[in-house]
């Protein structure tokens, strides 16, 4: 019975066979042809479906990380007070496997770099300030003092503002504004510099006296409280240890006090920035310390300064004066400066692009109408350097042999298409301590911990953003110094004059 009902099962395909064999041979090989052909058809259909199935399975799992995300993100869109835009504060990261979800948020602020002597010490609620009238003045108000206090025929005009000044148990002379955490302070700067600044920022103010000089701008001198050393000086114009009051817009002297401490030059004066309530309306101006040293005679017959012009100036570079100690012949025309000092002062005036010692005629650029040396006519001089003279070439009364930096009015806003290379014409060598400073890529790290130091002035500018573009400005025009030093062969060498 089973084998009849096999036979009967497997009757059509036995008579296909038979028949089979019975065709020609070329009627088999179409057959078997097209059976192949169906089938490679088939084979392909089937790959390209299982091709498709498995994109369509990746999408649904990214649509669900989108989701996923969307959902994250609407909560904490949710949880939030206020509005906050997820792509600045926050930025989602999305791995490989798509059941983990992390975030990573970013603070607002940008965290400075590691600050040596600047950590901050504990909050403590400040103290809240007498708001009497007896503390209070203004402009009017000081103008009618002055006018008590002053007279028209005095050359030197003695202003005293003990009746007005705050006292020392003011909430606002507890606190420092020269920030240094902990027991040093950066190596660049000496013990004398910060006693010095912590005094230009933080003593009382006993009066302020407007000194003449002549045809030059008057001084504000700032005399305050101090302890003095048995062996501090006297002058006419300071009665112990003071400063010199700027104008707001003079702030690059403070920026400059740090710059040539940084580079090593410590041929600036310190200074600081400092509010006056009765002065400026009250904006932060700069405090220079004041050296009477600069001043051998009267105040108002000016300072102990060196007269050179342009041409003369070039010559004693060629000659390299007091270079090794060699006192210079008579008839030679050098000046009482070393001639490494010319070096270290074109090197400082090209990165404060400050003009006014060595190109006051601004022949080595292109000045606005609004320039001085334009609306004095002093540009037109640029062809006879005969004429052209050097100003503010400032030394000490006993230390001839080397220069004092001061009015060090820098501009940041001068492209460096526009930069002074005069200053740096006739220059043959320059400092290794500085230019290794500006190589070593270390110049932002060590102007953030050195402005820091002074609050005053660091808040002044905006903080550490307003800071870091005037180091940005710094650091381009070094770069191009570098460069500047490579293409004109001019050598880097240990000065100790």
């Amino acid at each position: 019975m089973g084998k009849s009902r096999f036979l009967w099962l497997c009757f059509p395909f036995l008579r296909l066979a038979s028949s089979f064999r019975r065709c020609p041979l070329s009627k088999r090989t179409l057959l078997i042809s097209s059976v192949c052909v169906f089938y490679l058809c088939f084979v392909v259909s089937q790959v390209e479906f299982s091709k498709q199935q498995q994109h369509r399975g990746r999408r649904t799992g990214k649509d669900k990380d989108r989701h996923t995300l969307e959902l994250y993100n609407l909560g904490i869109s949710d949880l939030s007070d206020s509005a906050v835009d997820l792509q600045t504060h926050a930025g989602i990261v999305v791995p490989t496997r798509s059941n983990v979800v992390y975030i990573t948020l970013k603070s607002k602020r940008l965290k400075p770099v590691n600050i040596r002597a600047t950590i901050r010490p504990k909050l403590r609620r400040k103290a809240r300030r007498n708001t009497s009238g007896n503390s209070v003045f203004t402009q009017s108000k000081l103008r009618d003092q002055i006018k008590r206090n002053v007279t028209s025929r005095r050359e030197t005009k003695d202003i005293d503002y003990k009746s007005i000044h705050k006292s020392h148990s003011d909430p606002e002379y507890l606190v420092s504004s020269i920030r240094i955490y902990s027991q040093k302070a950066p190596p660049w700067l000496s013990a004398q510099d910060v006693e010095v600044m912590r005094f230009l920022a933080d003593a009382k103010v006993l009066r302020l006296r407007e000194v003449s000089r002549g045809d030059s701008p008057s001084l504000l001198i700032m005399e305050a409280e101090t302890n003095l050393p048995q062996n501090t000086k006297h002058s006419q114009v300071c009665g112990g240890r003071c400063g010199v009051v700027h104008s707001p817009v003079d702030t690059s002297e403070v920026f400059a006090f740090h710059l040539d401490r940084v580079l090593g030059l410590n041929r600036t004066l310190p200074a600081v920035s400092r509010r006056f309530t009765f002065l400026h309306d009250g904006q932060p101006s700069p405090v220079v310390a004041w050296e009477a040293s600069l001043y051998p005679g009267d105040p108002t017959a000016g300072r102990s300064t060196v007269r050179l012009t342009w041409g003369e100036y070039q010559r004693s570079l060629k000659l390299r004066c007091w270079q090794k100690n060699i006192v210079p012949k008579p008839e030679s025309g050098c000046s009482t400066i070393h001639h490494y000092e010319w070096s270290k002062l074109a090197l400082f005036d090209f990165l404060l692009q400050i003009h006014s010692r060595l190109d006051q005629s601004c022949c080595g650029f292109r000045p606005r109408q609004e320039d001085v040396c334009v609306e004095q006519g002093n540009h037109a001089e640029c062809g006879n350097p005969d004429r052209i003279q050097l100003a503010n070439i400032i030394h000490r009364g006993h230390d001839p042999r080397h220069l004092v930096f001061t009015v060090n009015r820098g501009y940041f806003d001068r492209n460096e298409d526009n930069l002074d290379f005069r200053l740096l014409e006739g220059i043959k060598e320059l400092p290794e301590q500085a230019v290794s400073v500006l190589r070593s890529r270390k110049l932002r790290e060590k102007l953030l911990q050195s402005l820091f130091l002074d609050q005053m002035y660091w808040e002044s500018q905006g903080g550490r953003q307003g800071i870091d573009k005037l180091i940005d400005v710094i650091e381009r025009r070094a770069k191009v110094l570098l460069t500047y030093i490579n293409a004109h062969g001019i050598k880097v060498i240990t000065m100790h004059a």
